[in-house]
């Protein structure tokens, strides 16, 4: 079962995989005797679970590099917005 996972994890690459080819993989492996049906059940479990993880670091990662990204650009937050329309409000309503 190391072996599989291995070969899934590096030899394929996760993120390239399709799910239709890990079970294509998985089912082949199981007709050659080498994976029972439970392991590869348990396979392609791990597999899909590896896959949402690795997309959630994807996106996480992104979202990390699009921020400090934003905040070199020194550009004005829905936070810096929010506090200046209550500030022109207030201002307003003092000049009424």
């Amino acid at each position: 079962m190391d072996m599989i996972r291995k070969m899934l994890a590096f030899g394929l690459g996760l993120a390239s995989v399709s799910k239709e080819q890990a079970e294509k993989l998985v089912d082949e492996l199981v007709k050659r005797g080498e994976l029972s049906l439970e392991e590869s059940k348990d396979v392609i479990d791990q597999w899909i679970r590896q896959k949402e993880e690795g997309k959630a670091e994807f996106q996480r990662a992104v979202r990390e590099q699009l921020k400090q990204m934003l905040d070199k650009l020194d550009l004005a937050t829905k936070e810096d917005i929010r506090q200046l329309e209550e500030r022109i409000q207030r201002l307003e309503q003092k000049n009424e």
